[in-house]
């Protein structure tokens, strides 16, 4: 018996020694990419932000301390979804416990994330009123903006079956999801919150979904002169970024390998903050039960945005195949 506990306490005890080993690399890396960083201009209470997020839980994990810092101060935060994660094939597996999940099972999901996204806006003070859902085709939005722009036939979903807006909250339930239809409804959104700043996803993320979303922020807020007030952010950086993976709140975040050569901003967040931070994560129930370390990994004492949307040298922004490494698991999630 001594000896078992013995065992189990030495086992322990080599687990947090991994643990803390792995803290201490990371921060031996973070000065260089990190700590000589700029600060992000303070948000004031007269800024409306508007957050663009390609899936829900998307606007948890790139900028939940954003949006808790700047509610706290009295700012304006809007929130627009561009998809509703309704395409995961490992997420419908567990939803409906089948190697196949029916099409009627991708729109369960969606649905699900939709009050997820609520529940996760809810604990991050964001008004209901501002919460804006368009409900596009997951795995679909690039196609959509490059392919399927002035279609003959609407662009369909592989995974619900569906070829138009099938959600009723939605901002045009029934548009047919071509790319005109999808810049329609997102200019409404910014017509109606006018925003001082947009926080949008990096063509340099390696999800399609991420890369169309910021391509389509950069279009219309570009057509408004007003590319000045867009911030890039990026999820999927490259395999096996953040390091380490699980929480880890003290540590800073670093730069993605796949954001080198962009011009990153930092923001600090309180504990508070942090933990309100790490709770709009939680709410994300369905996707923390596939892939929770890998969220939990962005969950740092600090926010990254960048001035610019990509690096100099970068074929992300055009309408052509971008430079992308071999995508695993979460770069074919919904996340």
């Amino acid at each position: 018996m001594k000896q078992e506990l013995r065992l189990q306490a030495t086992l322990f005890l080599w687990s947090v020694l991994v643990t803390l080993f792995e803290i201490d690399a990371a921060r031996a890396a973070a000065p260089a990419s990190t700590y000589a960083l700029p600060q992000l201009k303070a948000i004031t209470s007269s800024d409306s932000i508007l957050v663009v997020s390609p899936h829900p839980d998307d606007e948890s994990l790139c900028c939940g301390g954003l949006i808790a810092s700047a509610r706290r101060i009295g700012a304006q935060v809007s929130i627009v979804w561009i998809t509703n994660g309704d395409a995961f094939k490992w997420d419908a597996m567990v939803v409906e416990r089948k190697l196949r999940p029916r099409r009627g099972t991708y729109r369960e999901l969606g649905k699900q994330r939709i009050g997820e996204a609520r529940n996760a806006a809810e604990i991050l003070n964001v008004e209901p009123d501002a919460l804006f859902f368009l409900g596009y085709p997951d795995r679909g939005v690039l196609s959509l903006l490059f392919d399927y722009y002035y279609p003959s036939t609407p662009w369909r979903s592989r995974f619900t079956g569906d070829n138009a807006v099938a959600y009723q909250d939605a901002v045009d339930a029934g548009a047919e999801y071509d790319g005109e239809n999808l810049e329609r409804d997102f200019r409404t959104v910014v017509d109606r919150v006018k925003p001082t700043l947009v926080f949008a996803p990096s063509p340099q993320d390696t999800h399609p979904d991420h890369r169309g979303a910021g391509i389509l922020a950069m279009r219309i807020m570009g057509e408004r002169k007003s590319s000045d007030r867009v911030r890039f952010w990026i999820i999927h950086g490259g395999r096996g970024w953040p390091e380490p993976h699980g929480y880890h709140p003290q540590l800073p975040q670093t730069v993605a390998p796949r954001g080198r050569g962009m011009q990153w901003e930092q923001l600090a967040l309180d504990a508070s903050v942090i933990n309100t931070k790490f709770r709009a994560v939680e709410a994300h129930r369905s996707q923390t039960e596939v892939m929770n370390r890998v969220m939990e990994s962005h969950v740092r004492a600090i926010e990254l945005f960048s001035r610019t949307p990509a690096p100099p040298e970068t074929t992300c922004l055009k309408a052509e195949p971008c430079e992308f490494e071999n995508g695993s698991i979460v770069e074919e999630s919904s996340l």
